[in-house]
């Protein structure tokens, strides 16, 4: 039998392959939004001058003033100030910030104190990065004058932004305005700055002209212009200080002096009458410097035995209530200074009642006497009021009392001669034999006092090697060599 064929397998069926998956269309792009246009730039406003008659001069050359700024809140991120501190004017910038800060319309403007024209640099460009006008404010005495002109180029060279104000104050920047300005300041402030300074600062913060108002002096073409002086200050109405910023310093409470000796710039700078702080005033500030925790209070005046009198006399009552005053004030564990540097005493105030009080109610055990010289006829000359017996007489009613006296002398003054220093010589070596001290100086003229155009003082060779053997003993001390080489031909700078 035939078998039957097998049937043969069905194939199995492909499988269907997958269908590709359709891609996904890239989605569109957004389209950049459009930048808005930039909004123009109010103009600015025109300078507003709140005197007609006091027209904008041209600038100097390279020193151009800083423009006119939009109105805003006064001292708000439009000024800064910017104190250069020496060593020798920085309680005169510590009043000026004391002011500042006390002014309604600066109190909020920042201050910078810089120890260095590198600090200046840096702050004024700190400033200027800021969006604020800087304004550097100065202050130096003539035997410093020549420093500083070289400070200020150094300054004006690294940083010759002509927005940066350089304003210069103090007696040599009174008396000698077109000096200091042809140096490189832009302004000077003439006479007592405690309200020049925060004016000025509130006329930029609303962008008037800083020259607008009184104590004031620049450049106008080939001379100098003045706004006039300003006003004597209040001292109650002022700090003494620059509470805000701690910045402290001796407690002024006598400015100006009547007695207007010819070689001194003090009568001339701040009138020759006396102007004293109240007990009230003087109360407040002496506490605030007790809450501080400082050690000393020193008191700054020309006449200590002078304060309460308004002729230059000594009023012992009035002495006794202040320095009663400033005791009570500080507490016993804080030690008092009158009668020592920053302030002198008269010889013919000198007494001993008066020692008595500066015994009982003060620390220092050494008092500055103004002698200035042994000779009565140049004594006359200089306008100090008193001969030189009163002098000595001084000295030993001193050193009786238990103080050292450091008494004051000028040599190389005008119109000295040999019978004028014979009897100078005299007089020291009597002091230097009691126990007194000679405090030497050489004369030099400061500008704005009678005296201001003589020849600088030479100190001749018997009188300088008397000072070099009280020196070598302890008996003598003082910067007369320094004097005597430093200021030649300065007061005639700019003249």
């Amino acid at each position: 039998m035939k078998r039957p064929r097998p049937r043969p397998r069905p194939r199995p069926r492909p499988r269907p392959r997958p269908r590709p998956r359709p891609r996904p269309r890239p989605r569109p792009r957004p389209r950049p939004r459009p930048r808005p246009r930039p909004r123009p730039r109010p103009r600015p406003r025109p300078r507003h001058d709140p005197d007609p008659d006091l027209p904008r001069p041209p600038s100097p050359p390279g020193r151009p003033l800083p423009p006119g700024r939009p109105r805003g809140n006064l001292g708000l991120a439009v000024t800064t100030l910017v104190l250069h501190y020496r060593r020798t004017a920085r309680h005169a910038l510590n009043v000026l910030l004391g002011a500042v800060e006390a002014h309604p319309a600066t109190a909020e403007i920042p201050a910078v104190v810089a120890t260095s024209p590198e600090a200046v640099i840096d702050a004024a460009a700190a400033a200027l990065a800021s969006g604020r006008c800087p304004v550097v404010a100065w202050s130096f005495y003539t035997a410093s004058f020549d420093e500083v002109a070289a400070e200020l180029a150094r300054v004006r060279a690294a940083l010759p932004d002509g927005r940066v104000l350089h304003v210069a104050g103090g007696p040599h920047a009174s008396a000698e305005p077109a000096a200091t300005l042809g140096a490189g300041f832009d302004l000077v402030a003439v006479g007592e700055g405690e309200e020049t300074l925060p004016a000025l600062l509130a006329r930029l913060s609303v962008g008037d002209d800083p020259r607008a108002g009184p104590g004031l002096a620049w450049l106008d073409g080939g001379g100098v212009r003045t706004s006039g002086r300003a006003a004597p200050v209040d001292l109650d109405a002022l700090p003494p200080f620059a509470p805000r910023a701690a910045r402290i310093g001796p407690l002024e409470v006598t400015r100006g002096c009547a007695w207007a000796c010819r070689f001194c710039q003090t009568p001339f700078l701040f009138r020759a009458r006396f102007r004293h702080r109240s007990l009230e005033s003087i109360r407040r500030w002496a506490r605030h410097l007790a809450a501080l925790e400082t050690r000393d209070l020193r008191v700054l005046t020309p006449s200590a035995l002078s304060w309460g009198s308004p002729d230059g006399g000594c009023d012992l009552a009035a002495i006794e209530a202040l320095l009663a005053t400033l005791r009570e004030a500080i507490g016993p564990d804080r030690r008092l200074f009158v009668g020592s540097f920053p302030s002198e005493l008269r010889p013919e105030h000198v007494s001993a009642e008066a020692l008595a009080l500066l015994r009982r109610y003060c620390d220092n055990r050494t008092l500055v006497i103004g002698g200035q010289s042994g000779s009565d006829r140049l004594l006359v000359s200089m306008r100090r009021g008193h001969d030189a017996e009163s002098v000595t007489r001084a000295a030993r009613l001193a050193l009786e009392a238990g103080f050292t006296p450091s008494v004051d002398f000028i040599f190389g003054l005008p119109g000295e001669t040999e019978d004028d220093r014979i009897a100078t010589r005299g007089q020291m070596q009597g002091l230097a034999a009691m126990g007194a001290r000679v405090h030497a100086h050489a004369f030099m003229p400061l500008p704005g006092t009678p005296w201001g155009g003589a020849a600088p003082g030479r100190i001749d060779g018997t009188t300088r090697a008397l000072l070099g053997r009280l020196a070598a003993s302890g008996a003598a001390h003082g910067q007369w060599r320094r004097q005597e080489r430093g200021p030649l031909g300065m007061t005639r700078k700019g003249a």
